[in-house]
């Protein structure tokens, strides 16, 4: 008989919509303030595009692919276009709360993820090969490994713990982001102009946005406003805080002053590192983790993007993808028995220090499967969108900006004439 629970229905709803503020307006606010004025608008347009082009998708395809069926390597096609989805019907996955609402919630999830990419590649890829990336690479990508680690595939089934994201956002988004880095190629300019963001203050708003609605993303994935919520969403509040005051200590120590940019980071370092995590590991593991997570990400935004030379623009892969693989490996480590108690594992699932080194090797087992489809998986995509599309903007549209170039939404200094020139004589 199904039965769905009024505050578990009620607990969901309100973290879906904290997940969608993630994107919008958190992710487009924080990537906006970080980047030159000439590609504002256009960092914001891929956050839109993401929700409006992954939404129709995932109801159409992606949902039943992902959390339908119970394949090893991909769902079912049985509720394709939410058919038999109806007005009681519930997921195995999610059995207190209608299925639609199950469907909403891992939509944005989805959404995020796709929106996340784009950073690391702002400024020079074409908007339209963008949206058609968005659109290729939820099926190429995001929803194989959705299944793969959440609706039933064979790195759940084999025991690797993700509470809320690890492998399937924050792993996949990064590793998308630094292959889309190395195909498009670095900047014009990158390493000799400056690249001063253009407004940090939108910046620390998206910070901010991003940091409540990951109580959502985290403690929503518990599914009911229960202990196991609490945990997570302290565990991910306690995590960000140690990713700021790490990140801030590193630079203070290392260049004097404490830079706004780096508190930001450092807190997206620690909410991404704490995210697979969250929902097994007590706040003092939290904290640890969210500390050595903002720690290592520093020091690949840093010293192993200035050795290697890879032009990530807003740090995608040393954040996000950084972050999520460390906070996967360091699941394994941490993971207490008391707070993994489900269904199917009773007794609950400890990790290295509790005595059970398999759980660390199962986690370095299945990350690592992740970065390999994710980086295939990816360079693939690209080369299917430019056969398509042009992936990479010219060299004027670049100088002069996105936002104009794709958007006519503004006019880049020192180009007004030719612009308005344009406008008047279309045909030329």
């Amino acid at each position: 008989m199904t039965v769905i629970n009024a505050a578990d229905t009620a607990f969901m709803i309100a973290s879906t919509g904290l997940v969608l503020m993630m994107t919008l307006p958190g992710l487009a606010l924080f990537y906006a303030g970080m980047v030159a004025k000439k590609n504002l608008l256009d960092v914001m347009a891929q956050s839109v595009g993401a929700v409006a082009i992954v939404s129709p998708l995932w109801l159409a395809a992606g949902y039943s692919l992902a959390f339908a069926g119970d394949g090893a390597w991909i769902g079912s096609l049985v509720h394709t276009f939410m058919h038999g989805v109806g007005m009681n019907t519930i997921s195995p996955h999610a059995k207190t709360i209608p299925e639609l609402l199950y469907v909403a919630y891992q939509m944005t999830f989805a959404a995020i993820t796709c929106a996340l990419v784009g950073g690391a590649v702002v400024g020079r890829m074409r908007f339209s090969a963008f949206c058609l990336f968005s659109g290729v690479w939820l099926f190429v990508v995001y929803v194989p490994v959705a299944h793969w680690v959440w609706g039933g595939g064979f790195l759940g089934a084999n025991g690797l713990l993700d509470f809320a994201g690890g492998t399937v956002v924050h792993t996949t988004a990064g590793m998308a982001g630094l292959t889309a880095a190395l195909v498009l190629g670095a900047r014009r300019g990158f390493r000799h102009e400056s690249a001063t963001p253009f407004d940090l203050t939108i910046a620390v708003i998206g910070t901010g946005l991003l940091w409540v609605g990951w109580f959502g993303f985290n403690g929503g994935s518990a599914l009911s406003p229960g202990s196991r919520a609490v945990f997570a969403i302290v565990d991910t509040h306690i995590a960000a805080c140690a990713g700021v005051a790490v990140w801030t200590g590193i630079e203070w120590a290392q260049r004097g002053k404490p830079s706004v940019l780096g508190m930001i980071s450092g807190a997206v370092a620690g909410l991404a590192t704490i995210t697979p995590a969250s929902g097994f590991v007590l706040p003092w593991q939290a904290f640890i983790i969210g500390a050595a997570g903002s720690a290592v990400c520093y020091w690949f935004c840093t010293v192993v993007k200035e050795r290697f030379k890879y032009d990530d623009t807003l740090n995608v892969f040393g954040v996000h993808g950084v972050g999520g693989i460390l906070g996967t490996l360091l699941t394994g480590i941490f993971a207490t028995a008391a707070l993994s108690v489900a269904p199917n594992t009773p007794n609950g699932i400890p990790g290295l220090l509790e005595g059970n080194p398999r759980q660390f090797l199962i986690q370095a087992i299945g990350v690592s499967i992740v970065i390999a489809w994710s980086l295939i998986g990816t360079w693939v995509t690209l080369k299917i969108v430019g056969s398509v599309f042009k992936l990479r903007v010219g060299p004027t549209a670049e100088r002069d900006g996105l936002d104009f170039s794709e958007h006519g939404d503004s006019l880049p200094i020192g180009t007004f004439s030719e612009a308005t020139q344009s406008i008047r004589s279309p045909v030329s």
